[in-house]
């Protein structure tokens, strides 16, 4: 069993931050799971260009309210309390944040955790710890 607190995530390298989000990774590959489960916190008035062609992605917010823009169609889809969206296409998106958004997250496959997204929103592929590289 694995049981973990997100304050002991904080501080640490499974802690992400970015000038538009912080990622908090509380399940990594590394872990076994099959996916892997986070907590995220999108900064308020940002934008966040996303396009994860190597992994899927499923996010329930759980505070906070924004939008995302799915591309190349436009089609903006509100988010709030409540909502799911996932990214079952690896749908190419803008994130923005009205206010603070905090989101939980699930990856599959499984982000290492060394992960940030490259100069078109993209999670690319990464390395785990045994030296395997992550499945496109």
């Amino acid at each position: 069993m694995i049981v973990r607190h997100i304050r002991d995530i904080e501080g640490t390298s499974q802690e992400v931050t970015t000038p538009n989000w912080v990622s908090r990774r509380l399940l990594l590959k590394k872990d076994g799971m099959g996916f892997s489960f986070h907590e995220t916190t999108i900064f308020p008035g940002t934008e966040t260009h996303i396009w994860y062609r190597h992994h899927l992605e499923a996010v329930y917010c759980v505070e906070g309210e924004g939008e995302i823009e799915v591309l190349p169609e436009r089609k903006v889809h509100r988010i709030e309390p409540g909502v799911m969206y996932a990214l079952d296409q690896h749908d190419e998106h803008y994130l923005r944040a009205k206010t603070k958004m905090r989101l939980v997250c699930v990856f599959n496959p499984p982000l290492t955790g060394r992960e940030v997204h490259d100069e078109d929103g993209v999670y690319p592929l990464v390395e785990d710890v045994e030296g395997v590289v992550q499945p496109a």
